[in-house]
């Protein structure tokens, strides 16, 4: 909701519960919102963690493409890039970065493999080929991880000055030998589509940011990634295949 009605919202929620509490007005949410640090919480599950990693887009200002083509509405359309890292066993968000649209998914791995305590093992860091490229590749060696990123189609061995361009290049040579399909399933590729399914959690609390200002829709961003973890936190459904 945007931040006058949550202001309706959560006096109404202390009148039925029959509290006097003063909530703050809009101006001052709007206000304190520009300075919010959230801290993200997680649980930190036993053994070494899996990171999935996807960088989409969400919206700010302008009529989504649809209701444009139909309707004829504004042209005008302002994106926001989300950049998350999910733990692949728990479901949990554990790095998030918020950027504008200009800046490129591939920069922004090595600040959410920053946002990981430097105690916690990193197994493996899972992303699409957008993240083939040696800074991604060398960060990730750096932390001991091996990197599941598929390479580039049309893609050339690089020259093995660095841990990271040598376990890039046996990558690219696996998935020649036994084909980019095979490589996938064997290499546990597929897991990255829960990366995806969080990040449409993340739309479900809202398809645009309600925040005008940047500073202050990087705290409205944060605040969701809070939401969905605790949400994760009070339990994940578990699916059995039957028949």
């Amino acid at each position: 909701m945007a931040l006058r009605q949550t202001t309706g919202f959560v006096e109404s929620l202390l009148r039925m519960i029959g509290l006097d509490w003063a909530v703050p007005d809009f101006s001052t949410l709007s206000r304190r919102q520009k300075a919010l640090k959230v801290n993200i919480p997680h649980r930190g599950l036993d053994g070494p963690l899996h990171l999935l990693v996807d960088s989409p887009g969400i919206k700010v200002e302008g009529e989504g493409e649809w209701n444009a083509r139909k309707h004829g509405g504004a042209k005008r359309r302002i994106w926001r890039k989300i950049h998350i890292g999910i733990d692949g066993k728990s479901l949990e968000i554990r790095a998030a970065e918020f950027t504008t649209s200009d800046v490129g998914n591939a920069p922004m791995l090595p600040d959410l493999l920053d946002q990981i305590p430097p105690d916690q093992e990193i197994a493996s860091v899972t992303a699409d080929g957008a993240f083939d490229t040696r800074k991604c590749h060398d960060a990730i060696a750096a932390r001991g991880a091996n990197a599941i990123i598929p390479p580039r189609k049309n893609a050339k061995p690089w020259k093995p000055d660095t841990p990271g361009a040598v376990a890039r290049n046996e990558i690219l040579r696996t998935s020649k030998r036994v084909g980019r399909t095979i490589w996938r399933r064997w290499s546990g590729y597929h897991r990255r589509s829960r990366a995806e399914t969080k990040m449409h959690c993340v739309k479900l609390l809202g398809q645009r940011l309600s925040a005008r200002e940047f500073d202050r829709q990087v705290a409205e961003f944060q605040i969701r990634v809070a939401v969905l973890n605790r949400f994760t936190d009070l339990g994940t459904p578990s699916t059995e295949a039957k028949g």
